[in-house]
């Protein structure tokens, strides 16, 4: 790859966005200690990057990163620092989706309680209409085997993939979903840029938090006059199929709003360090 090149700079630029991205999804409360991103190698499809076993919130330089190959999700170099045990969430998805460019894992605790509850995550107001009408769940349970260790850890191939299946409703290279929920777990984002895979996470987030406050008052309000003609409530609204369509779209042409606004949101909080932006490229990502 030629220095200062086209492709270096995007490269470089890649690097710096995805440790703002760590910040970013700490400050919404998306991730704590446990979370991570990742990117798809921009020049190499066969590599992705990730932090190594660190706190998002303490990403902060090329140096924090760790590329790993698509195929096993081994790292690149075999003397890198320890890595995340949950990288096959990143390998599997990037294997099974060509054009999935960036994934966010996390333990949202907005999100979680819709994980082992029942009750169906659904998209309530259009900044999340990337959910579609209808959230699938990822259950690790039944893929274990006697006596392995049921810790619900997505860290083997087989259970990337068996997660990476849940984006699509048949075998195929295109998804159907962006967002999975994992059974007492949290959930897992997609998107084709990183941008587009933290907004999604982030509002995922939110919208999570919207539906439990609507399903609270809904049932305050009916619990107070169980016998009364205004406990008869309409049903729940959620956003229509054609909502949906037209909200994704939207979605997608407006990240660049709530992004820059979350960078600066990052920069100017103190526990985030401000060294994101190097001069060059190390060696070991080019």
């Amino acid at each position: 790859m030629e220095s200062m090149g086209p492709a270096y700079n995007t490269l470089k630029k890649q690097l710096e966005t995805l440790v703002l991205a760590n910040n970013i999804l700490h400050y919404h409360n998306v991730v704590d200690a446990y979370g991570h991103v990742s990117l798809r190698h921009p020049e190499k499809p066969d590599v992705f990057i990730m932090s190594g076993d660190k706190a998002p919130a303490l990403v902060s330089s090329q140096s924090d990163l760790i590329p790993y190959y698509v195929s096993n999700a081994s790292a690149v170099d075999p003397s890198s620092k320890k890595g995340y045990q949950e990288r096959f969430i990143h390998s599997e998805i990037y294997k099974r989706f060509p054009h999935i460019n960036s994934v966010v894992h996390c333990h949202s605790d907005a999100v979680l309680p819709y994980t082992m509850s029942g009750v169906p995550m659904k998209p309530t107001f259009h900044i999340a209409g990337f959910l579609g009408t209808q959230v699938p769940t990822f259950d690790i349970t039944s893929l274990y085997k006697p006596g392995q260790q049921q810790d619900m850890l997505v860290n083997s191939q087989p259970f990337g993939a068996s997660l990476a299946s849940k984006f699509s409703a048949e075998v195929s290279a295109s998804h159907d979903h962006t967002v999975v929920l994992m059974t007492s777990h949290g959930f897992t984002a997609i998107g084709t840029n990183i941008k587009q895979a933290v907004y999604r996470a982030v509002y995922t987030h939110v919208n999570a938090g919207i539906q439990t406050n609507a399903l609270l008052i809904r049932n305050a309000s009916m619990n107070l006059n169980p016998n009364s003609a205004s406990s008869r409530l309409e049903n729940m609204r959620y956003l229509t199929e054609d909502q949906v369509a037209g909200s994704l779209k939207m979605n997608d042409a407006s990240q660049d709003r709530p992004w820059a606004l979350w960078v600066k949101e990052v920069e100017a909080c103190p526990l985030y360090s401000k060294t994101s932006k190097a001069l060059v490229v190390e060696k070991r990502f080019l």
